[in-house]
């Protein structure tokens, strides 16, 4: 398989510094994808629960994209701006992954970017 640069105007825009998403050997590798809504490229949520919800709904946008899905992520490593907010993060994402949850790792968010609670980064199968 061909690599393959993935865009889909269902997700937020990335930066031109990086593809949303790029499909390669067999797999589809998500960038860091923030809460961002597609429609106005602002930040949407303004709490942790609505930002993981916003970061997993561009994430599905792109996988689809792509021909693959939320069910064939393999690893994620979800970065967060404050570790007080694993807890509520874990909430959302418990109800878009209720079984069989992907790996998982996670990470600080390394630069402050106002209002930016949470990026979450995908592995799916193709």
């Amino acid at each position: 398989m061909a690599r393959q640069i993935v865009f889909t105007a269902k997700a937020a825009k990335p930066p031109p510094a990086y593809s949303q998403a790029v499909k390669a050997a067999g797999l589809v590798f998500v960038s860091g994808t923030a809460p961002t809504d597609p429609a106005t490229g602002a930040l949407k949520g303004t709490n942790i629960q609505e930002q993981t919800r916003q970061c997993l709904t561009n994430i599905q946008a792109i996988l689809e994209e792509a021909a693959s899905s939320l069910d064939k992520i393999v690893s994620v490593t979800v970065v967060l701006a404050n570790e007080d907010d694993f807890a509520g993060m874990n909430e959302e994402w418990l109800q878009w992954f209720p079984s069989d949850p992907p790996a998982r790792q996670g990470a600080k968010l390394p630069v402050r970017i106002p209002g930016l609670l949470v990026s979450i980064a995908a592995i799916a199968e193709a």
